[in-house]
């Protein structure tokens, strides 16, 4: 079991720090049944930092699954009208929105991955109003981890059942930054300070493309869209007018590509978990901006429907930087899950940009980002492709050619 004191500092973090609630905003937290104990924590947390109202949702992996097995696809994928009046209430309302992360890795392995990605396609649809209300930082997100029993054993399969959770919990609490008798909101601050300087760094370069190479045969060149804009750990929310944090733990730098302007092949260094499989060993190869070409050890066909999911699917929305020797890197953990794993590598993300990724792009309608260089999809999926050995060079409008990353550390 974890601490009392520890879960409750984590509860600060999540209410005080993620969604940083508001005198007299409305939270929702979505979150695992099991996590009841944290929620009832964030719950108390939210309504201590004045929040007028507290909504839950939850979860559960398992009866997921059930809906998977049994349930017909034309009635899976249908999303009713209340839900959708449900999404728009909280637009409507600014409220901030808090989604506790604590997946199984595996959860539908044997599902017909067809069947997966009609049903995902759909829901993506009906939210697409909701994406932009994220993306575009309208109003606070956040992201934190709870563990569960089968994703701990699959960290840690050497262990018992009880110490694989117990590790997990340590890994999750270490990589958060929750520490006994240090103050997470001072720790988090100056956290925040430091990514916002390497953000400022990389700005002041404004680099015209990015080329990444390394020994697992990543040999790709990103362009940056004109005007770009780095950003990392703490972002503004335009509704309340007020910082927030989306993803604890975080340690990237990221902006946006120029959708026409990708070029080479990547690969992957890490497997992705998607729509509850793993897709392991993949490679990516890109001409002007699409995938022309793919490949996958194992759930190759989940790699193809994600990326027929829409056209914007076949490119790129961020670019992300990390240096190897980084806290989570050096942990030396496959978490199996994305919001640690894109922490510990450089990544890339297929589908949707982040409006905010552009000088002024939150004033911009889809189209005109668009028409800018922006990506627009229904998905947006990070997968790390960092290395020890990653070099990247970026290049000026000015041709100068800068050193960026050697032996996958930042030199500048």
């Amino acid at each position: 079991m974890i601490d009392e004191k520890l879960l409750e500092e984590y509860a600060k973090l999540a209410i005080r720090v993620g969604v940083n609630v508001q005198k007299g905003q409305m939270l929702l937290i979505q979150g695992p049944v099991e996590a009841y104990d944290l929620i009832r924590l964030c719950t108390k947390e939210a309504y201590k930092a004045g929040a007028s109202k507290v909504m839950i949702d939850y979860r559960d992996g398992d009866i997921t699954r059930m809906n998977y097995e049994y349930v017909d696809t034309d009635v899976l994928k249908e999303v009713p009208e209340w839900s959708k009046d449900k999404m728009r209430y909280i637009i409507e309302h600014k409220a901030c929105m808090l989604n506790i992360s604590s997946d199984d890795p595996d959860l539908l392995n044997g599902i017909d991955s067809e069947k997966i990605s009609a049903v995902r396609k759909e829901r993506m649809k009906a939210n697409k109003e909701f994406q932009y209300y994220t993306m575009s930082n309208v109003g606070q997100w956040s992201i934190i981890a709870y563990p569960n029993l089968k994703w701990a054993k699959k960290v840690f399969p050497d262990l018992n059942d009880e110490e694989a959770y117990a590790k997990l919990w340590e890994a999750i609490l270490y990589t958060s930054r929750v520490k006994a008798n240090e103050d997470v909101i001072k720790a988090w601050d100056d956290h925040n300070k430091e990514i916002k300087a390497h953000s400022a760094k990389l700005n002041e370069y404004n680099f015209r493309s990015l080329h990444f190479k390394n020994s697992l045969g990543t040999d790709l060149t990103v362009g940056l869209i004109k005007d770009h804009v780095w950003e990392g750990g703490a972002d503004r929310a335009s509704g309340y007018d007020c910082m927030f944090n989306p993803n604890i733990p975080t340690e990237e730098v990221f902006t946006m590509p120029d959708r026409y302007h990708i070029d080479g092949t990547v690969v992957s260094s890490k497997p992705l978990a998607y729509d509850g499989k793993l897709i392991e060993d993949f490679r990516l190869t890109f001409k002007d901006g699409k995938v022309v070409d793919f490949s996958a050890k194992t759930n190759e066909d989940v790699l193809k429907n994600m990326l027929d999911t829409d056209e914007g699917a076949r490119s790129l929305g961020e670019v992300a930087l990390i240096s190897h020797n980084s806290p989570i890197s050096d942990l030396n953990i496959l978490f199996y899950d994305t919001l640690f794993d894109e922490n510990a590598s450089c990544h890339l993300a297929l589908g949707a940009c982040y409006p905010t990724n552009l000088k002024g792009g939150s004033e911009l309608s889809e189209e005109e980002l668009y028409a800018k260089g922006g990506n627009n999809s229904l998905i947006h999926v990070d997968f790390m492709f960092g290395s020890s050995d990653m070099e990247i060079v970026g290049e000026t409008y000015d041709d100068k050619k800068v050193k960026i990353f050697e032996k996958g550390n930042f030199i500048i």
